[in-house]
């Protein structure tokens, strides 16, 4: 194992070809895991990070070389959030009963105090941010002016294309970016420690947790009750024929207002906000029964009528076309 790792930044580079040096190195950063892999003899393992020194935020990107899993066994002394995104290959995650995939389009949390499990492919390259349990719960209880009285835990997946989430994304390749060109400014206690919190508290805001309406209240943000009708209507009857007049109905306000709330809260219209989480409902299920199902039937199925349509807006939305997502899935199945 070779590693480089400046004590006064930690500029970490470290390369390895044995599983375990991988884990302990990892388990170092992250917290106690298990690394298992079919092909331990392939493993080329590459972590190149920085890690601020006020709250021992970790940044920057990190490979296997070969498929491993990531089994968090004792979740109660898995000591971070691991927040991580494929810039090539995939990862998923397993918890609850339920299968995450993860690729460039969207990243995962794995969270302490929870039993996961985090498969990842041999051509996966991908950022990781990971923030201390402490640094988190600081950041938060002073957010709320109040100690916490459950562990806070993320909704795991994590857009990487559009909204508050990707937003986050975008902050934490940019400073990954510029700690490799140069760390002398980032040396600098004083001007890390307002990254470090901007990184925590962007997260806490833009990411879906068990505090976020607390937050909500606490900040004065809350949604309307009309907008949350209307909401919960459109993901109830995103299958069915819905027009604008329904959306109306069911929001129980004028059309004007209806609009004016969306623009506020979502920064788009009613009808681009169904459109939107109709393609997002049908890519996952291509991610998940593509092999299966005829892309055509499940986009019909949710109210894709128009196929040359449907096919240029989801380019538009995930960059890529429909069998595209159903080509690069395929493939993973194979590895």
């Amino acid at each position: 194992m070779s590693s480089k790792v400046d004590p006064q930044f930690r500029d970490i580079r470290v390369d390895s070809d044995d599983l375990e040096a991988a884990r302990s190195w990892m388990s170092g950063i992250c917290g106690p895991h298990r690394l298992v892999s079919a092909t331990p003899e392939r493993i080329r393992f590459h972590h190149s990070a920085n890690m601020f020194k006020s709250m021992a935020t970790t940044l920057g990107t990190i490979e296997y070389g070969t498929d491993v899993t990531i089994d968090i066994e004792d979740a109660e002394h898995f000591s971070s959030y691991s927040l991580s995104l494929p810039l090539v290959g995939q990862q998923e995650l397993s918890k609850d009963g339920s299968v995450i995939r993860s690729d460039r389009d969207q990243g995962v949390i794995v969270s302490p105090n929870e039993n996961q499990l985090l498969a990842i492919s041999g051509d996966c390259r991908k950022v990781q941010v990971v923030i201390t349990r402490s640094a988190m719960s600081e950041a938060l209880e002073g957010m709320l002016q109040r100690p916490l009285d459950v562990p806070l835990r993320f909704e795991p997946v994590m857009d990487a294309i559009d909204g508050a989430s990707a937003s986050w994304w975008r902050m934490a390749r940019y400073f990954i970016d510029e700690l490799e060109r140069s760390s002398e400014l980032f040396e600098q206690v004083a001007f890390t420690r307002d990254i470090e919190s901007s990184l925590i508290k962007g997260l806490i805001l833009a990411q879906p947790n068990n505090y976020s309406q607390e937050l909500r209240d606490a900040l004065g943000v809350k949604l309307p009750h009309y907008l949350i009708r209307a909401r919960q209507y459109i993901h109830d009857n995103a299958r069915e024929a819905l027009h604008l007049e329904d959306i109306e109905a069911a929001a129980g306000v004028s059309r004007f207002k209806l609009f004016d709330a969306f623009k506020k809260y979502f920064a788009m219209s009613p009808m681009v906000y169904l459109k939107k989480y109709r393609l997002n409902a049908v890519r996952q299920e291509i991610l998940e029964h593509g092999s299966a199902r005829n892309i055509s039937g499940i986009a019909m199925g949710w109210g894709f009528m128009h196929l040359g349509r449907f096919s240029s807006e989801y380019r538009k939305l995930f960059d890529e076309t429909p069998s595209m997502t159903l080509q690069r899935n395929e493939a993973r199945r194979l590895w």
